[in-house]
């Protein structure tokens, strides 16, 4: 059985730990790989796969695979059952979330006023600009010379902002109201 996933996993570690992958040597003795040979085809196979690339000057970086994790399959939040036992297939969470990168920001969340939509202080917001909201969407927008995270609703010809937390009322914008994107996904740390 090949190691290869192991290697890559402690890989990810480093770079996760370092920002910069280590020289041969390190990887060498990071793994437990006894010759040069063996870490050239490690990185020969990593690349392959496309989790490595070298750069002009022969420096790994990260390949389009790199960030790739595995999805441990389903798990239903009800009664119990049994799990798929068919391997998972490994998922880009930055190719998950995030479907045009120039048009993209993260935005961390202050505040409550969101959390009956599941939101809440310190997720981080994927906000996509330049798409077309639509009363229903989560969206945030510049309001009053403040920018808020709300739900988009109409009253009649009127844009809206409706709060998910019955603490806090709907916001009639008094002057402009201006979308700045459309929140597209959420991330959340337990940590």
């Amino acid at each position: 059985m090949s190691k290869d996933p192991v290697h890559l996993a402690r890989l990810q570690d480093y770079y996760a730990d370092h920002g910069v992958f280590p020289p041969y040597s390190t990887i060498g003795q990071l793994l437990g790989l006894r010759s040069k040979s063996s870490v050239a085809a490690l990185v020969g196979r990593l690349t392959r796969s496309g989790h490595l690339q070298a750069t002009d000057d022969r420096r790994l970086k990260p390949g389009p695979r790199f960030f790739e994790r595995a999805l441990g399959g389903q798990v239903r939040a009800g009664m119990p059952e049994p799990v798929d036992s068919r391997p998972p297939e490994p998922v880009n969470l930055d190719r998950l979330l995030v479907r045009h990168p120039s048009r993209t920001l993260l935005i961390q969340v202050k505040g409550d006023s969101m959390r009956g939509a599941g939101i809440h202080p310190g997720d981080i917001a994927v906000v996509e600009q330049g798409v077309e909201a639509r009363p229903g969407d989560l969206v945030v927008a510049w309001v009053d010379n403040e920018y808020t995270l709300k739900t988009l609703a109409k009253a009649g010809d009127r844009y809206i902002l409706k709060a998910a937390n019955p603490d806090y009322p709907d916001i009639l914008p008094a002057g402009e109201l201006s979308i700045l994107g459309v929140v597209k996904a959420l991330a959340r740390s337990y940590h």
